[in-house]
């Protein structure tokens, strides 16, 4: 039998964090069905207290942060290298400012970035040829920009993880990694994220950090009271 405390952190996780649903249906969403990319849950609330309407976003590897993205950004370009996914997510995702290519997963799949002479604020690195990708990105960030590595904890197995990760760092990028549960999974993994030293995005609330899900302060003074009489 589980406690009443523990029953109510299974619930949390089942219910706010949508984590039943997701890992059942294999959905990237929140509760209320919004896109969420595959990052980490502490990642995915630090990245979304940001104003991104001006910005423009560069994806390596699309999916539902593709849909994530063009919801808060100027413009967001995803490079797909996988046939079937390419597909899908050009019927899935119709957002006027989200342009979705599909690139050979060879040399041609990190090239992607140079074909025009745009710079990216947000440049994320989530499919192939992550080393080379990297490469790519440092010299497509524009000033005050950041780098997401996701799953940047393959790093203790995985020579190539380790060369992104030295070439992100090596372009004197201030790494910040987000441990935790993501979306679809029953384990933990690790989002890192590589910030330009002059990184100033504005936050679209007046306070930062804004509460995140399940947080007690994020109730009123009663009901705050009430639960933790009941569960703290």
């Amino acid at each position: 039998m589980y406690s009443e405390k523990f029953q109510k952190f299974i619930d949390v996780w089942a219910n706010e964090y949508a984590m039943e649903k997701s890992i059942d249906e294999k959905v990237c969403a929140d509760k209320d069905g919004n896109p969420l990319p595959w990052y980490t849950f502490p990642a995915i609330e630090y990245l979304s207290q940001f104003d991104y309407r001006d910005k423009k976003i560069f994806e390596f590897g699309c999916g539902y942060s593709s849909a994530f993205w063009a919801e808060r950004a100027a413009h967001v370009t995803s490079i797909e290298d996988n046939q079937a996914y390419f597909e899908r997510w050009k019927k899935e995702f119709a957002f006027a400012n989200l342009d979705i290519f599909w690139r050979d997963e060879g040399e041609i799949y990190e090239k992607a970035i140079f074909e025009n002479d745009t710079k990216y604020d947000v440049i994320v690195i989530d499919g192939k040829r992550r080393e080379k990708c990297a490469e790519a990105a440092v010299q497509k960030l524009a000033d005050g920009g950041m780098i997401i590595l996701d799953d940047s904890d393959r790093i203790n197995t995985s020579a190539e993880y380790v060369q992104a990760v030295e070439i992100l760092k090596g372009a004197k990028l201030l790494q910040v990694d987000f441990y935790g549960f993501c979306p679809m999974n029953n384990y933990t993994k690790t989002t890192s994220i590589f910030f330009a030293r002059d990184f100033d995005f504005k936050s679209l609330y007046k306070v930062q950090p804004i509460n995140g899900i399940g947080n007690l302060w994020s109730m009123g003074r009663r009901a705050r009271k009430d639960f933790f009489k009941k569960f703290a």
